[in-house]
């Protein structure tokens, strides 16, 4: 495929969004010359960020608020929104009508003539994607990052030069695309393998086989850079046909490997053993974090970038906005965002980067996930406790109030803003306190997504301190 495949040809965008990847792909398909149909249950007004960045394009329709039969059966494509499940009844009337159906990832994939880093992992996948593109920026490789964060994937392929590379930060949903073409990146890092997103997927093993298209379809001239730490890992990666570099917070001797000893980090090149880094010179917080920096290092590494490059780029590298980001200080007490902590495991590892005392801001939506380790840690670690109003907060307060003391449960608030939130934690808080917004939960209900929460959270601390 080619661009020019678009040209005066019909396309229907089922999903515009507020992350941007849906303005990216319509921003595409407009200088292209598509003629196109942008659909959105979403009504205008939710949508007017979305829509704000799209002013002024020519061919392109709106039909918000509701979705129409025949744009999805009188179309020469449909692009999805990543979230929509390929068993939609609107996916299912396209593919019915022989009107084929791609995801932005699909179409980057076939599109992209340029070397392509892949990063999935259910967490750590936004922070080891932004090292990976610090390092290679230092190096000089042209770097373009591509769905890292709240960034778009389409309209990326016109930011790419001759010599570039795409930095593409994958979730399981862009993944599944990637399995139905047959694709996978040159060079892959898989991070992780956590309980997610099981309000979407029926059991864990279909949320892995998404996950596996980060390898599956790799050769032996290709690369995979993989968590050694990770159980599920171990046993899923046997199945990969790459050159294998892997990485953990133990020796490892042997092969390809990036590897922690005496807390220095080392890269095992196969003959020589080189000092990266000392874990105490990160600038970055968060043990997790150390894993991210690792899979970056085995990435870059795979890519043919110096050393030496990698070495300065990850002693410089401060961290990213909302992944334990310090917002702000008041009163000797510091306030930390750490909105895109979605996942239980997540906010467990957000509380083991601190030995300071914490009041914690959590909760939200749910997402069919087990709180039950996460309750256990914040009854044993965590000083306060003020809950975000949501669909999963009453089961964290339920399994919290079972780990706590009886006399300690009326401790537990529940509010319905983060400003009451932030509020209230600052009250409780003495000198030498940490505020922590690390819910473990999504963000749906009170918020229009994390970064929306996070963002929140930020004017919040600065209204206070105001």
């Amino acid at each position: 495929m080619t661009t020019d495949f678009f040209k005066n040809k019909k396309v229907t965008v089922f999903g515009l969004g507020l992350h941007g990847g849906g303005a990216g792909t319509v921003k595409f398909l407009a200088n292209q010359g598509a003629k196109i149909i942008v659909t959105d249950i979403k009504t205008r007004e939710q949508l007017s960020d979305s829509l704000e960045k799209l002013k002024g394009l020519k061919n392109v329709e709106y039909i918000l608020g509701q979705h129409r039969r025949e744009d999805f059966t009188k179309a020469d494509m449909v692009i999805k929104t990543p979230a929509a499940p390929w068993n939609n009844k609107h996916i299912k009337l396209a593919l019915e009508n022989n009107v084929p159906v791609e995801v932005d990832s699909s179409l980057f994939f076939r599109l992209c003539q340029n070397p392509i880093i892949g990063i999935t992992g259910t967490k750590g996948k936004t922070t080891t994607a932004t090292v990976i593109y610090e390092i290679l920026k230092l190096a000089g490789k042209n770097p373009v990052k591509v769905g890292v964060g709240q960034v778009s994937v389409l309209d990326k392929l016109e930011k790419l030069k001759k010599d570039s590379v795409a930095v593409f930060e994958l979730s399981s949903w862009r993944l599944s695309a990637l399995g139905k073409i047959k694709k996978s990146p040159p060079i892959a890092v898989l991070s992780n393998i956590f309980p997610d997103h099981l309000n979407y997927y029926q059991s864990m093993e279909s949320y892995i086989k998404d996950k596996k298209n980060i390898f599956l379809y790799q050769d032996s001239r290709d690369w995979l850079i993989t968590n050694e730490d990770d159980e599920n890992l171990r046993s899923i990666t046997k199945e990969a046909k790459s050159q294998a570099v892997k990485y953990s917070k133990s020796p490892i001797k042997n092969g390809h490997s990036i590897f922690m000893e005496d807390e220095v980090i080392y890269l095992n090149d196969g003959v020589d053993i080189k000092k990266i880094i000392s874990s105490e010179d990160l600038k970055i917080k968060g043990r997790h974090n150390v894993g991210n920096i690792m899979a970056a290092i085995g990435a870059t590494y795979a890519y043919g970038v110096e050393v030496s490059k990698i070495k300065e780029a990850v002693r410089n590298f401060e961290g990213i906005a909302h992944r334990l980001e310090l917002v702000g200080e008041m009163g000797g007490v510091k306030f930390y965002n750490d909105t895109a902590a979605t996942i239980p495991e997540a906010t467990i590892s957000a509380l083991d980067s601190f030995t300071q005392p914490i009041i914690l801001i959590a909760g939200g939506a749910d997402k069919n996930l087990d709180f039950s380790r996460l309750s256990k840690t914040i009854a044993g670690k965590v000083k306060g406790l003020v809950l975000l109003k949501g669909s999963a907060t009453e089961e964290l307060a339920r399994q919290i109030k079972k780990d706590l003391p009886e006399e300690e449960n009326e401790k537990i608030e529940i509010v319905d803003s983060i400003n009451k939130a932030v509020e209230i934690a600052y009250r409780s808080a003495e000198a030498g306190d940490i505020i922590l917004l690390s819910p473990g939960a999504a963000s749906f209900g009170l918020f229009l997504n994390e970064f929306d929460r996070g963002n929140k959270f930020k004017e919040a601390v600065k209204n206070l301190a105001g």
